[in-house]
């Protein structure tokens, strides 16, 4: 089945029927399986990308490929709203004077031709809509992703590309750098990760500054919490950047990793516990919620208080934000989206792990160890006297 205005049909069903017959796809991005069809199929634009872009993950996705869906599903969602949104109704013209002696032989222009084809009659000569034109566009860019995992041959000669830059967006320079610290430890020295090896396979837990080579090295994951610093900086010392909201996307969601959890640290704490966003990936539709931090290191513990959004920034006076991101129930990929503003122009940048999501998983009922420096050898926590 295919349509002049529907490209995306030369996509072989038998791809959209192999993607969302299978109960595994719909679990994991946590959809029915007639939805899942319906979006496949280009039938329905869904409702957040966040959909999207898991089934793109799990299709083995690269980062240029997700910025182009995320561009084509956000023409689809604002062409759903138009679409949805009640057309104003138009007020008809009245002459002033009614014709006296009307030509009977003149042609009406509101009478319907009985000739014409039924058809003809029924339908306004229009374009196709924009909504199913631009669901097709999602659809095949999904499609075609997941007939490169299931080995499915796709046609896409006479398809529509996605526009690289989507609506409202400018592919002009940002006016502000951002930089990220995704290996950081609470304190300097508390941390866990989740390594897939036996303890005599892990070497020692490094310094701080050298656990990214240390869990690059180990393909460890972060246990129970993981440490983000967005790091942003205008370029002009006059024109300030404003930042306006940190929303958290959870790509993927599946149990726990069943590894063994090694803690970076065999007791430690700071004397200062700085404001973060603290997010519960656990939650349905997780939000960075903005906390106070403390600040023991004087007589007295002093709160810090949190500064919600909205932030400014320039080249001289650049902002910090720490995200705290736990789980206890899931092995989840989760990336952010930062909204911004400067000069007329907005946006949103993905803030990624060098494109790659962010991977938290709990540690709940994992073995747990501590090095034990005086032995050179990893123990347990019963086996240190240490707990939780």
């Amino acid at each position: 089945m295919r349509c002049g205005a529907c490209s995306w049909w030369w996509i072989p069903r038998r791809v959209v029927r192999s993607v969302s017959a299978q109960p595994a796809w719909g679990r994991r991005l946590s959809v029915s399986a007639s939805t899942l069809h319906r979006y496949c199929s280009g039938t329905t634009v869904p409702e957040e990308f966040a959909v999207v872009d898991r089934l793109a993950l799990l299709c083995g996705a690269d980062e240029e490929e997700r910025r182009a869906l995320e561009a084509a599903w956000t023409e689809a969602d604002r062409a759903r709203r138009r679409a949805a949104s009640p057309a104003p109704t138009p007020v008809p013209a009245v002459s002033a004077a009614p014709e006296s002696n009307p030509d009977p032989t003149a042609p009406n222009p509101s009478a319907v031709d009985p000739s014409a084809p039924e058809a003809d009659r029924a339908r306004p000569r229009r374009g196709a809509p924009a909504p199913l034109l631009v669901a097709a566009a999602v659809a095949l860019v999904v499609l075609a992703l997941a007939a490169a995992l299931l080995g499915h041959p796709t046609r896409t000669a006479s398809a529509p590309a996605p526009a690289s830059t989507a609506p409202g967006r400018t592919a002009a320079p940002l006016p502000f750098t951002w930089s990220i610290g995704s290996q950081l430890w609470e304190g300097g020295c508390g941390h866990t990760y989740l390594v897939d090896r036996a303890p005599r396979a892990v070497v020692p837990p490094p310094v701080a500054a050298d656990s990214g080579a240390w869990a690059g090295t180990h393909g460890a994951v972060h246990g129970g919490e993981a440490l983000v610093r967005i790091t942003v900086q205008g370029q002009s010392p006059s024109d300030a950047v404003v930042l306006h909201a940190l929303h958290v996307r959870v790509v993927d969601r599946a149990a726990p990793l069943p590894w063994n959890a090694y803690r970076m640290d065999n007791g430690c704490g700071g004397a200062v516990t700085p404001r973060h966003f603290a997010v519960d990936l656990d939650r349905p539709r997780p939000l960075a919620r903005p906390v106070d931090g403390l600040d023991a290191s004087g007589a007295k513990v002093r709160k810090i208080p949190a500064v919600s959004f909205p932030y400014k920034v320039t080249s001289s006076d650049p902002e910090e934000l720490l995200v705290s991101a736990r789980t206890a129930d899931c092995d989840c990929r989760w990336y952010l989206r930062l909204e911004w503003s400067a000069g007329g122009r907005t946006g949103t940048v993905r803030i990624t792990d060098g494109g790659k999501p962010f991977r938290t998983s709990g540690t709940r009922g994992r073995p747990a160890y501590v090095h034990d420096s005086a032995e050179g050898r990893w123990i347990t926590d019963s086996d240190s006297g240490q707990t939780g």
